[in-house]
């Protein structure tokens, strides 16, 4: 009896001592990319394939509120890395001095030249409006602005898509932003403080359309056979983003962090953004894009603003969006 239980204490403390010995990578990201559905689940099994180690993700709200918590916490930050910026904050998040050099080399498929050595892509898009089939389509953001459709949006204090449209309305627009603005307040039946309640109240009939992502309408396709989803093509060219993920220089794991930053452009991780996060994947795996994706709308004019004019703009834009929903 002694030496059965001296057995099982020695297995139970090589068990503890096993554990205690793997090492825990910590990724800081938005919600939807650690639901159920999204790319989280099926990233950390992966990668845990490879790295014998323990990967944990912590949704921080939308991607926004991202660089928000990252400014509070400080040097003081658990993160390992942060994945869920993109190139409308990254000349902030550069400035908190946080971030280290990603390291890696790769040939992506970006419809940009990409040289930023800290901030690595994992995927991208282009911010649309997405409304329901056979209903009257808008063709522009002033048209937009001019009619009685009721949409959708997002905060852009706290949510990516919501600054989007901000850098969206300012890069089509510029000094005549604030009167687009002024004449879409009417139209805008709640702003959201991220991206799944403001397309969850869009799938409940709360609105004509919701800002999302031309990629959108290939979720119900795929996934539920359901083409009711489409995207309205707007003639001043669609927003881009660009989604990155960064290693934080006061990492204790940084070996384990420059092999998740190089798996995050390998096919294992890559294969997986289409029909989880619903994005173009940076780097389209050897298997291409899934059915479906052919049949997304492609903008005639991709807008986007370089990360230190979209910095620039962002205090004025802000301001130009609040003044107008203040009315």
């Amino acid at each position: 009896m002694k030496t059965t239980y001296s057995i099982g204490v020695a297995a139970a403390l090589c068990a503890t001592s096993a554990l205690a010995e793997t090492p825990v990578l910590n990724v800081m990201t938005y919600d939807s990319f650690v639901s159920d559905w999204g790319p989280g689940p099926a990233v950390e099994a992966a990668f845990e394939e490879v790295c014998g180690c323990d990967l944990v993700f912590t949704g921080a709200g939308d991607g926004a509120a991202l660089l928000a918590r990252l400014q509070l916490e400080g040097k003081g930050t658990e993160a390992d890395i942060v994945l869920g910026l993109d190139t409308n904050l990254t000349a902030a998040a550069r400035e908190t001095g946080l971030f280290a050099p990603h390291g890696v080399s790769a040939d992506l498929d970006l419809p940009i030249a990409w040289d930023d050595p800290e901030f690595l892509p994992f995927d991208w898009g282009y911010f649309a409006f997405v409304g329901n089939a056979g209903e009257d389509a808008v063709t522009s953001l002033r048209a937009l602005a001019e009619s009685d459709t009721k949409i959708l949006i997002q905060d852009p204090r706290s949510s990516t898509p919501g600054l989007g449209l901000l850098m969206w309305v300012k890069a089509a627009y510029g000094d005549d932003a604030a009167g687009v603005w002024a004449d879409l307040a009417d139209n805008i039946v709640t702003v959201t403080p991220g991206w799944s309640e403001a397309y969850g109240l869009f799938l409940e009939g709360e609105a004509d359309a919701v800002l999302s992502y031309t990629t959108s309408p290939a979720y119900h396709l795929i996934a539920e056979e359901d083409d009711s989803k489409v995207t309205w093509a707007f003639d001043e060219g669609h927003y881009m983003q660009v989604e990155v993920a960064g290693k934080l220089a006061g990492t204790d794991q940084s070996e384990l962090a420059d092999q998740f930053l190089a798996f995050m452009v390998s096919d294992g991780f890559q294969s997986i953004i289409p029909t989880t996060n619903w994005m173009y994947p940076a780097k389209v795996p050897a298997d291409g894009l899934p059915d479906g994706f052919d049949t997304l709308v492609t903008p005639e004019t991709a807008l986007l603003l370089s990360a230190d004019d979209a910095a620039a703009a962002r205090d004025a834009a802000l301001e130009e969006w609040r003044a107008a929903l203040s009315q």
